[in-house]
């Protein structure tokens, strides 16, 4: 049912423990201001709080997991090692084309893919607008909620996308690449953020600029995901498909 008022949106008892309609209000408000309509998808049916959103991240693998080795086995090191060459062999145009016009090796690449969609397996089960508004309410990094909501209704506005047709993961990161909205917004290489090949010329574009900032290939999948567990299980991964390059050769 739809209503006239963000505040009718906190009716049920677990939805008054999980928002705030005075900072939905607000949150609607800013929008109105940058003339993006933010009011009528929070009257949408599907439109709903995602509670204690900020617990998902306060207890990610990156942040309780003391060692690689542990990470490596949260991430299913093991089983990516094995299949990493088959990926490889069934995208090896795209990933040499991205090679050769971005200067990322392919490996990492797919490393990349592996690790962040089990190979364009698991895209999320969230959806990026709820995400957002939910640590919006909830308070959890509503700086960064708000902005990457404002990338996410531009993006969608400028491709007629319906936003509650996307799927994501509870950070609201899209696709196979899992991109925040501001990396879609400037990095993402292609229409269709659901085919294959524009997510590796994508990663390739983004790890290209990271690497012109920080110098390295290292720091630049570091600023994919701010974890040195995380950069450290992607090379490895990298590393190893690299292995199984050089033995089919």
């Amino acid at each position: 049912m739809q209503s006239n008022s963000v505040e009718a949106y906190d009716t049920s008892a677990d939805e008054k423990s999980a928002s705030d309609p005075d900072r939905l209000n607000s949150l609607v408000e800013y929008f109105e201001s940058k003339n993006l309509d933010l009011k009528s998808l929070l009257e949408d049916s599907r439109f709903e709080i995602y509670d204690s959103i900020g617990d998902r991240f306060r207890n990610s693998a990156e942040r309780r997991t003391p060692t690689l080795e542990e990470y490596q086995r949260i991430l299913g090191f093991e089983d990516k090692k094995r299949r990493i060459g088959g990926f490889m062999e069934n995208n090896s145009e795209a990933l040499q084309k991205a090679e050769e016009e971005y200067g990322i090796p392919g490996s990492v690449i797919a490393a990349i893919i592996g690790v962040e969609s089990d190979f364009g397996q698991n895209i999320g089960r969230f959806n990026p607008l709820n995400a957002y508004v939910s640590m919006y309410s909830e308070d959890y990094r509503s700086d960064f909620a708000r902005a990457q909501l404002e990338e996410l209704l531009i993006f969608t506005e400028r491709k007629g996308i319906d936003v509650f047709e996307l799927k994501s993961s509870y950070a609201g990161a899209m696709s196979f690449a899992q991109f925040i909205p501001y990396s879609v917004n400037r990095w993402w290489v292609g229409d269709d953020i659901f085919d294959m090949d524009n997510n590796i010329y994508s990663i390739a574009n983004y790890l290209k600029h990271f690497k012109e900032v920080t110098g390295t290939l290292e720091g630049a999948v570091f600023r994919y995901n701010p974890s040195s567990l995380y950069r450290d299980a992607v090379l490895a991964l990298a590393a190893e498909a690299e292995k199984i390059v050089s033995v089919s050769q």
